[in-house]
């Protein structure tokens, strides 16, 4: 599965939000500078994020945003469902297929999907920003596992 970009841009904003102390506000621009990602295509994800309840919005010269809920309350999962528009492995219906109604294609695709999901489930983003922010405060530390 190929994850789209609004997902990728979605995970970065919480990566970088999660590396901030506690209350520590931050704003478009700064993630913007420092993931060289637009800003409006990064102003489209945060509001997905705060209308969702992942990230909070605070208005005002002297706002910003931070995440809403702990690192650990926060599944791969959930982000994953959240920014991506489609979860179909397969289109079937348009144009409609000469082999839809005698192939399992689809069937097995969605079980895999499902077990993919699934796996995802139990991973937060407490267990992928230790690891993230470990490398961007140890650059030259190379992990061996």
């Amino acid at each position: 599965m190929q994850l789209t970009k609004q997902t990728d841009f979605a995970f970065r904003v919480l990566i970088y939000l999660a590396s901030k102390k506690t209350g520590e506000l931050s704003n478009i621009q700064m993630i913007s500078e420092r993931y060289e990602i637009s800003k409006s295509h990064l102003m489209k994800v945060v509001q997905k994020l705060v209308s969702h309840g992942l990230v909070t919005s605070i208005r005002g010269q002297y706002g910003g945003i931070l995440l809403e809920k702990e690192l650990d309350e926060i599944t791969l999962r959930q982000v994953i469902e959240l920014m991506e528009a489609t979860l179909t492995p397969v289109n079937c219906d348009e144009p409609v297929c000469k082999l839809k109604e005698v192939c399992r294609l689809k069937t097995y695709l969605i079980q895999a999907q499902n077990q993919y999901l699934t796996y995802l489930e139990q991973f937060t983003l407490a267990d992928i920003v230790n690891d993230t922010i470990r490398q961007e405060i140890f650059p030259d530390m190379i992990r061996l596992n």
